[in-house]
């Protein structure tokens, strides 16, 4: 490297507040009481460490992890859940495979990456519906940090 050339050792970063994390919370269940489903929401930071998480009495007991892995998905891929397994599609197998395995990974729809000025700053998850009811849940709520 020349001197003329500048390394970038930081970068600018957001972080979602406890009054974002809150407000996805409650524009995630607004839709989904809307839509008439019992949902399990979850909210994650860029890194994936869940900052808030809410489960609507009456929601399945699975759809709370699943929920959990769908927002951690979003923000460790940057990619709504369910685009996912298109753009892994012309891959071999074995990477879908091997993520996967990775434990906090899914292809199910209903996590959408959060960004901020084009820099991601997290991840919503949503589950308890079908899985166009979870994605219309977690893009509505995603829509809070578009505002």
């Amino acid at each position: 490297m020349d001197n003329h050339q500048e390394l970038t050792l930081v970068q600018p970063s957001f972080s979602l507040t406890e009054q974002a994390s809150l407000s996805l919370l409650q524009a995630a269940i607004n839709k989904a009481a809307e839509l008439g489903i019992k949902a399990t929401v979850s909210v994650v930071d860029a890194s994936g460490r869940q900052l808030a998480f809410l489960k609507m009495a009456g929601s399945f007991l699975v759809s709370s992890e699943l929920a959990r892995k769908k927002a951690i998905t979003a923000a460790g891929m940057g990619l709504n859940t369910v685009d996912l397994e298109n753009v892994l599609a012309s891959a071999p197998p074995r990477v879908l495979e091997g993520l996967n395995q990775a434990g906090d990974f899914t292809v199910i729809g209903g996590g959408v990456p959060l960004y901020r000025n084009g820099i991601l700053v997290g991840g919503v998850g949503v589950s308890g519906g079908s899985e166009d009811e979870d994605i219309e849940c977690a893009r509505f709520a995603a829509q809070v940090l578009a505002s």
